[in-house]
C-alpha cells in the first residue's frame, strides 16, 4: 500500500500558496493505522510565525453529523435502542401526532425525510433553546418522506434530539461516552473551547459583530444559537483522533458501518449511505465514502480499499467559495485512493 507523499504534499503546498486556506494538516492509512501525515502553511495570517501542526484543533463543523450523531446512533442501533424503519412518533412521544412522526431514522440519515431544507432557528423559532426544539419537532414537511434527496442540516439536528431521548442525556456526554473515550479521541469535544486548546485552533470566519475571527467557537451559527452543542455542527478535533476514529471503522468492520457504508436510496438521485456519501468522481466498486464539513473539513473512508484519508483546512478564513477547495479535495482524494 503505497502513496505519492510528494504529490500529496506539493497539492496541499498549492492550496496555501493559492490562498485557499491559510493552512492545512492531513493524513491517509489503513486499517492498522497512519501512513503518512503532514502540515502546511501558517495557523493564522495575521500571526505568520505560526505554523499549523498535527495538534492544531479545528472546527470540524459538518463532521459533526459523522463524529457525534452518526456514530452515537449506530451504539444506540446496536444496543438494540433504535429500530431504522419504526416511524418515530411510535416510540418518540415529543413528534407522536406532528408530521415528523410519520418519518422514519433511516429517511433522515439518508436525507429523505421531506424536511425543510433550511434551519433558520432564529427567524422560525426564536433564540429559547426548548422553542427551537419543539418547532423543529413540530414542523411541517417539505414534500411526503421517500419522495427525493435533499440535504438539510435539520435531519441532524433531529437526530441529535432522538439520540438524546434514547440514552437519556445529553449528546456531548453521549458522544464522549460510548464513541470518543473509548476510542481514545481525547481532543474532540463540543465547543466553546477553554481558552488554552483555543490558542492552537485554527481560526475560521470573520465574526461581524466583533471584527475577529472565530476561533475556538463554532462557526456554524444554529450550533451558537444552541449553546454550542448540537447534531448539526460544533465538535472540534485534530487529525490524530479522526485517524483513529476511521482506522478503527476499517479495522473492527461491524453491520452499523456496513449498513452505512452501503448506497440506501434506490434509484433517487444523488446517491446516499446512511449519513455518508459516495465520493465525487469514484465508482461504486471503488467504495470510496466521504463526509465534509463547511469550515473545510473532510474525510473519506474506503472498506473495500481498506484505506482511508483527512484532509482539514480553514478555508473559511478567506472566503465562502467553495470550488478552489473542491479542486484539491477531488485530486487528494484521487491520490490517497490511487487506481489498483
Amino acid at each position: 500500500m503505497t502513496y505519492d507523499i510528494d504529490r500529496i504534499e506539493a497539492l496541499i503546498d498549492e492550496g496555501v500558496r493559492d490562498k485557499v486556506y491559510p493552512g492545512a494538516v492531513w493524513a491517509v492509512g489503513h486499517a492498522n493505522g497512519t501512513s503518512a501525515q503532514g502540515a502546511t502553511g501558517v495557523l493564522d495570517p495575521d500571526e505568520p510565525d505560526v505554523p499549523m501542526r498535527a495538534d492544531t484543533v479545528f472546527d470540524a463543523a459538518s463532521l459533526t453529523k459523522i463524529l457525534a450523531v452518526w456514530s452515537s446512533l449506530g451504539a444506540l442501533w446496536e444496543d438494540g435502542a433504535l429500530d431504522l424503519d419504526q416511524p418515530l412518533g411510535s416510540f418518540w412521544p415529543e413528534v407522536s401526532g406532528h408530521p415528523l412522526g410519520a418519518v422514519t431514522a433511516r429517511q433522515l440519515l439518508t436525507h429523505t425525510a421531506g424536511l425543510p431544507l433550511r434551519a433558520q432557528l432564529k427567524n422560525l423559532y426564536g433564540t429559547d433553546e426548548d422553542d427551537i426544539r419543539r418547532g423543529v419537532l413540530h414542523e411541517q414537511l417539505h414534500r411526503r418522506p421517500g419522495e427525493a434527496v435533499e440535504y438539510t442540516d435539520r435531519a441532524a439536528l433531529i437526530l441529535g434530539y432522538l439520540a438524546e431521548h434514547l440514552a437519556g442525556r445529553p449528546l456531548d456526554e453521549l458522544a464522549n461516552a460510548r464513541v470518543w473515550q473509548p476510542l481514545g479521541m481525547n481532543s474532540t469535544q463540543f465547543g466553546p473551547l477553554p481558552d488554552e486548546i483555543a490558542a492552537r485552533c485554527a481560526p475560521t470566519e470573520l465574526d461581524p459583530d466583533t471584527d475577529i475571527h472565530l476561533k475556538g467557537i463554532a462557526h456554524d451559527f444554529s450550533a451558537r444559537l444552541l449553546g454550542g452543542v448540537c447534531g448539526i455542527a460544533g465538535t472540534f478535533t485534530v487529525v490524530d483522533d479522526l485517524a483513529m476514529f476511521l482506522h478503527r471503522l476499517l479495522d473492527t468492520p461491524n453491520a452499523w458501518t456496513s449498513e452505512s457504508l452501503t448506497i440506501q436510496t434506490g434509484a433517487l438521485e444523488p446517491t446516499r449511505g446512511l449519513f455518508w456519501h459516495p465520493a465525487a468522481g469514484t465508482t461504486p466498486t471503488e467504495g470510496v465514502w466521504v463526509h465534509y464539513g463547511f469550515t473545510g473539513t473532510g474525510m473519506w473512508i474506503s472498506p473495500q480499499q481498506q484505506r482511508w484519508a483527512v484532509l482539514l483546512t480553514n478555508k473559511l478564513y478567506y472566503t465562502r467559495d467553495r470550488q478552489p477547495l473542491t479542486e484539491i479535495r477531488n485530486t487528494f482524494r484521487r491520490l490517497s485512493f490511487p487506481d489498483r
